[in-house]
């Protein structure tokens, strides 16, 4: 598996990643042996960044993570989990409860330090609380050698500059904004990112299923001509003997400036199959017609969290 560097931290990420959210049983009932040999084949299959967050599953994730990882020397993957977000409209960045955030995950995770540590989804609360509160929170527990490197996650592109004009972090995560249909966090926040010497990544190449043959979410948030135009190109890809979700996810992994795209699964079957689909080359032809199908819809997505943080 190909890496690359994440900012300035000296990391070197597989440009695929591991997202466990579904161990956490988001999506579907997830059999015991089948979420633990999920991760094992991540690990095999060079996807040894792995990200979780006490969120998923609350708390789930973090604990079958953990077992899953049991045995397997700590050199041998790299790990990432998130703090503020412990359920739907449950959050807390105050610094007492980053303090046991931190601790809560480490007795799941099964070890003593984590490499990466992120606020969860920032633009549901009033951002300066992270600024003046979380960091600050975060740098001491730092000091302290339980995360070697912070930083936050969230939705709006607004986020971003708004929190990095006023503090410093190590890295970011945005989701579901560098795809086939919305591409905002590369056309509007990475370059200045990077020459902030800020680790960028990213999550979400399939935009919750959107770009795939499944059936859509009845909770996917898209606009309805999104989603229209999202079942055309899916449509034209298998016409053409392909799979939208094996362009999706060339396509997100192919940007030079993006460390890590993190993608989820508990099906171990999926995961092989990504791995294989990111040996193969790029159907650039195929690429530029599904772009087109886009292009109506380019960059159209929808709110996430208060309205002024959007």
């Amino acid at each position: 598996m190909q890496t690359r560097p994440l900012g300035k931290t000296g990391l070197h990420l597989p440009i695929l990643s591991f997202g466990a959210s579904s161990l956490g049983q988001e999506f579907r009932p997830v059999p015991m042996d089948e979420a633990l040999q999920s991760v094992r084949v991540a690990l095999d299959c060079g996807l040894n960044f792995i990200d979780t967050s006490p969120f998923y599953g609350r708390g789930m994730s973090e604990v079958l993570l953990g077992i899953a990882l049991r045995g397997i020397p700590r050199e041998n993957y790299t790990l990432c989990t998130k703090l503020g977000r412990y359920d739907l409209q449950h959050f807390d960045f105050s610094s007492k409860r980053v303090a046991e955030s931190v601790d809560v995950s480490l007795h799941r995770l099964g070890t003593d330090y984590l490499d990466i540590i992120l606020c969860h989804d920032i633009e549901f609360v009033p951002m300066q609380q992270i600024v003046d509160e979380t960091i600050p929170a975060l740098r001491r527990i730092q000091q302290a050698g339980k995360v070697r490197f912070i930083g936050f996650s969230g939705y709006p592109q607004k986020i971003f500059r708004f929190i990095c004009d006023q503090t410093d972090v190590d890295c970011v995560l945005s989701y579901n904004q560098y795809t086939l249909q919305n591409t905002r966090f590369v056309d509007e926040s990475v370059p200045w990112l990077k020459a902030r010497g800020i680790g960028v990544m990213n999550a979400g190449p399939f935009s919750a299923r959107l770009l795939t043959n499944a059936v859509l979410p009845p909770w996917l948030k898209e606009p309805e001509s999104v989603k229209a135009a999202a079942r055309k190109a899916a449509t034209f890809c298998s016409q053409q003997g392909s799979d939208i979700a094996r362009l999706a996810l060339q396509f997100s992994c192919k940007h030079p400036d993006i460390t890590t795209t993190v993608a989820g699964s508990a099906n171990p079957d999926n995961i092989r199959q990504w791995a294989k689909w990111l040996e193969e080359p790029l159907d650039e032809s195929l690429l530029q017609k599904v772009l087109e199908i886009f292009e109506p819809v380019k960059n159209i997505g929808h709110m996430e969290g208060l309205t002024e943080n959007n």
